[in-house]
């Protein structure tokens, strides 16, 4: 029998548990806040489900920039008192899908990641008492938002797999949900051409930053902790992006708010057509921003080409499929207001 490694995380967790009881005849202790059951697991219903915050002691001497998301012009932000506001539409300005392995024939579509759906940070982030890893939680929604205004999730997908490990992933780190709603599951580490050297690539949602291959000073990264961070030499905390797992923030070192494994607030999706079925033995070949809104993949099987290609507008989503024999068959769906 096989298990994944949210699985094994739980088994040795249980077997510790229990050897330390009956050595020490103690009562267990609470949970830790970072053990929380992952989004597939079965759990009581809870009609009202009350948002878990982790507390915090100490707060950081610093306040978040905005200077990266400034490097993108599809990004724009806005601050209050307390947090920062990202706002985008969720695509990068590089093509995506290509050398995925393993699809759900998700594409990537526009999302309203702007008003009162923008992502946000908090302008001073704060230490927690307790961190959540993302080993074993945060299995649901976004961890962190990129320069490019591509929100980031856990590095594990939503059955504990590595995605980038289970070929779920393009060039870029990214794939699309089950929303059609493009997202990256590994760093990414391009975006240090455009922000440049020591600039940070992307924000956890605790509000610390998340640097690339380098210091902010530009030297070499120094040993990095369970959540692939430390402190830095001007005594704030931040993460790295690294290329091996857990590639991003390997959780939450900072406080947040977590409703049913799902860091709050931050977007939610509203899927403009059904969650689709994988697609076995397909392998995304191209894709192609082909004007405002117009976009076509094209993808292999059985050694032949197929092609989705769709529209965009405010209202509508029209959808293209040609087969390998070249017939085409279409679909309109209307984009939720």
């Amino acid at each position: 029998m096989s298990i994944n490694r949210r699985q094994f995380t739980k088994l040795c967790a249980q077997s510790i548990s229990l050897t330390m009881l009956s050595a020490c005849q103690l009562m267990p202790r609470p949970p830790r806040p970072d053990a929380q059951a992952p989004a597939n697991t079965q759990a009581p219903v809870n009609a009202n489900p009350q948002p878990t915050q982790v507390a915090g002691t100490s707060a950081t001497n610093t306040t978040v920039s905005a200077y990266s998301f400034a490097a993108f012009s599809s990004v724009t932000t806005r601050q209050d008192a307390t947090n920062l506001y990202i706002e985008s539409n969720g695509i990068p300005s590089h093509p995506m899908m290509i050398g995925i392995k393993s699809w759900q024939q998700q594409v990537p579509l526009p999302q309203n990641y702007r008003g009162t759906s923008a992502f946000q940070i908090p302008l001073t982030p704060v230490i927690a008492d307790t961190p959540i890893s993302a080993k074993t939680a945060l299995y649901r929604g976004a961890i962190a938002i990129a320069a490019n205004g591509v929100p980031i999730f856990n590095a594990l997908n939503n059955r504990g797999d590595d995605a980038l490990l289970a070929g779920e992933l393009d060039q870029w780190g990214g794939h699309c949900g089950k929303g059609d709603d493009y997202h990256y599951h590994v760093a990414p580490l391009h975006l240090e051409a455009t922000v440049g050297v020591g600039k940070p690539i992307a924000y956890a949602l605790d509000g610390f930053a998340i640097y690339g291959s380098t210091e902010p000073d530009g030297s070499p990264v120094a040993p990095l902790d369970e959540f692939n961070g430390h402190m830095g030499s001007d005594g704030v905390y931040h993460y790295h992006g690294t290329t091996t797992y857990p590639y991003i923030n390997g959780g939450l070192r900072g406080v947040v708010t977590v409703t049913d494994d799902q860091i709050e607030p931050q977007p939610h999706i509203h899927p403009v057509r059904p969650a689709q079925e994988p697609l076995r033995g397909a392998e995304i070949t191209n894709f192609q921003i082909l004007g405002e809104g117009a976009y076509s993949l094209e993808y292999t099987l059985n050694n032949a080409k197929y092609y989705v290609n769709y529209t965009v507008t405010d209202t509508t989503c029209v959808f293209e499929f040609i087969d390998a024999s070249g017939t085409k068959t279409s679909e309109t769906f209307q984009i939720p207001q």
